[in-house]
């Protein structure tokens, strides 16, 4: 099956709070995940993250439910398949 290269972002609100479980989801996609670059935003409370991942279509689809399901995280993705064939 076709892995593509994918940009995820993840926006973490409160992530003092929930940064462990995004970890978690993190650590449980590690083999996909090329890159990983993330930045505070301390005024708000809240991370911004960046992946660089190399996944099957449901693979990635897997990683954004998981961690779009714990409270205060939001993510979207970007395929780059077609930039690059």
């Amino acid at each position: 099956m076709k892995r593509d290269i994918c940009i995820v972002g993840v926006l973490v609100d409160e992530r003092a709070d929930h940064a462990p479980e995004v970890q978690e989801v993190f650590t449980r996609y590690g083999s996909q995940i090329l890159c990983r670059s993330g930045i505070p935003d301390p005024g708000r409370e809240r991370g911004i993250i960046t992946l660089t991942m190399q996944a099957r279509d449901d693979e990635r689809e897997s990683l954004e439910r998981e961690l779009g399901s714990i409270e205060g995280v939001k993510v979207r993705s970007l395929c780059l398949s077609e930039a690059i064939e």
